[in-house]
């Protein structure tokens, strides 16, 4: 295999389906070395094994973005596998509806544990492993159109996201005298595990009668017309991990289809 990623190693967070399997396995195609990194090791797990069954290079890592010594690991294994760390894609999330005056505070600090503290953890353990090796490096962080606009049953998610925004751009600043770059990507609405789990929950909350409901509404809500589909956001993934985007850092590139216009 060769492409342009080759000879890069990438520590990639949730990559045991989705969005998360979908841009491993495109960056295994385009050369890169891979280290998957997921609560689930068995997804992850299958994930590796595809990659290497098309003659490409994978570690499967079991963590948890909120544990540090989890993620430091996993940054160590890649180290190890592979010599080197060059980009981190932090694509390991949750999202849990309620309608806005029923959002708990258990809902919101999971939430924000998840999607902001495991995006700081992230970040700060991938950065130090660049920092040692003294090459720079990419992190690249998973925004959300609810990192740019409120909605009303996804109040912790949108919190979470807009962290996520800001934590890009702190990044950016700290981390750009040691040639670190940080940039986001935020997908709209993509069809994914996620998403149907998230349709029953709405069923479940009442904000919808029938599951599918909710997805096919907010998938038609953009100006492309249509839903995403994993494969929408390769091309921006690549793009960010390749030296294509090495004058870039601290932005957020909405993949919505036109749903939110910044």
């Amino acid at each position: 295999m060769s492409g342009r990623l080759e000879g890069r190693s990438i520590l990639l967070t949730g990559g045991g389906m989705g969005i998360g399997r979908a841009i491993a396995i495109a960056c295994a195609k385009e050369g890169a070395a891979l280290t998957l990194v997921d609560m689930n090791i068995d997804a992850a797990n299958s994930v590796r094994e595809e990659i290497v069954v098309a003659g490409g290079s994978a570690v499967a890592v079991a963590g948890n973005v909120t544990k540090r010594s989890e993620v430091a690991a996993a940054v160590a294994a890649a180290a190890e596998n592979f010599g080197k760390l060059d980009v981190m894609f932090n694509i390991a999330g949750m999202i849990k509806p309620a309608h806005f005056l029923d959002t708990t505070e258990e809902n919101f600090r999971t939430t924000l544990d998840v999607n902001g503290l495991g995006t700081l953890i992230t970040q700060q353990e991938a950065a130090k492993q660049m920092i040692k090796q003294g090459h720079g490096g990419k992190l690249i962080l998973v925004s959300s159109i609810a990192g740019r606009q409120g909605y009303p049953d996804f109040a912790a998610y949108c919190a979470s996201k807009f962290a996520v925004n800001a934590l890009n751009q702190s990044a950016a600043h700290a981390l750009a005298e040691h040639n670190i770059t940080s940039n986001a990507f935020a997908p709209g609405v993509v069809d994914t595990p996620l998403w149907k789990k998230l349709d029953e929950e709405l069923v479940e909350i009442g904000t919808t009668k029938e599951i599918g409901e909710a997805f096919a509404a907010f998938s038609g809500a953009n100006l492309r017309g249509r839903k995403g589909v994993p494969e929408d956001i390769i091309g921006t993934a690549l793009f960010l991990a390749s030296a294509d985007s090495d004058y870039m850092t601290g932005q957020i590139i909405m993949i919505d289809g036109g749903m939110v216009l910044v």
